[in-house]
């Protein structure tokens, strides 16, 4: 968020995926839309259409919920191609084609999108320019026993709970603005395309990391230095985000999977001093 980056959240159904979800817009205190991906939903039912109407002869554009600062993919790769491609301009332009008009998104634009994994019977996989749109993809995998005793010990049922905002976009703007301004040493930038640069030659991986993985991993780096409360980069900045930034845009062949592939390059390439 603090890098202007989208978020896919991929994990096992009943993990908390879309209660997180939830929580987070309601903490940010922007418009939100809830989007329910299903494999009859239609690229009009998420972008909006333009309708005739009857008593001024002509027609007019009705919004989809994608105008939102804050949009909720749930189960996205539920939906086939056609649909979720129509994300795609929204997440990389933050704006819409509709019927040779373009409609500009409120700013700031961030999706939140959450799959199930692939082997899940009624999936579609994302193809691959739809995941290089999303700037991390995250797991929250299993909770600690501790955790998850509590769960069961006191679990009520709070779906309408609401959440105080505790941030408005105005200061979230304010806020990438100064990460923004977060120093980036040529070092640094060289440590980058190192470990890029990796994966174009390593004849596991199919799809080696693109330039925009590149400008992910140095903005990524940036806001991670500015949570950590700096104002320069580090290399281990760059450690910290790579397996987030950069798992879901490597296709390895069968010998690694991904999350091994990034461990592996983190290993064998350099780090500066």
């Amino acid at each position: 968020m603090l890098a202007r980056g989208h978020l896919l959240l991929e994990d096992l159904p009943g993990m908390g995926k879309t209660t997180l979800s939830h929580g987070l817009a309601q903490a940010l205190g922007m418009s939100y839309q809830r989007i329910q991906f299903t494999s009859d939903l239609l690229p009009a039912d998420i972008l909006g259409a333009s309708i005739f109407n009857t008593q001024e002869q002509r027609f007019s554009f009705h919004k989809g919920p994608v105008f939102s600062q804050v949009v909720l993919a749930d189960e996205i790769n539920r939906a086939g191609p056609k649909t979720q491609s129509a994300l795609l301009e929204a997440m990389e332009e933050g704006c819409v084609s509709i019927d040779s008009e373009r409609y500009t998104l409120p700013t700031p634009f961030f999706v939140v999108a959450t799959q199930n994994p692939q082997h899940q019977s009624g999936t579609f996989p994302l193809p691959e320019s739809q995941l290089d749109r999303f700037f991390m993809r995250l797991s929250l995998g299993f909770p600690p026993a501790d955790a998850e005793k509590q769960l069961i010990r006191g679990h009520i049922p709070q779906r309408d709970k609401a959440i105080d905002a505790i941030i408005s976009a105005e200061q979230l703007q304010a806020m990438q603005a100064n990460v923004d301004k977060v120093t980036i040493a040529n070092t640094v930038v060289d440590y980058i395309l190192s470990l890029v640069t990796h994966t174009r030659h390593d004849k596991d991986i199919s799809h080696p990391l693109s330039p925009r993985a590149s400008i992910a991993l140095a903005q990524g780096a940036r806001a991670w230095a500015f949570m950590e409360g700096r104002d320069f980069v580090m290399p281990e900045d760059v450690q910290a985000v790579f397996a987030s930034i950069c798992e879901h845009r490597i296709n390895p062949h069968d010998v690694y999977s991904q999350g091994s592939v990034c461990s592996d390059i983190l290993a064998r390439v350099k780090v500066p001093l």
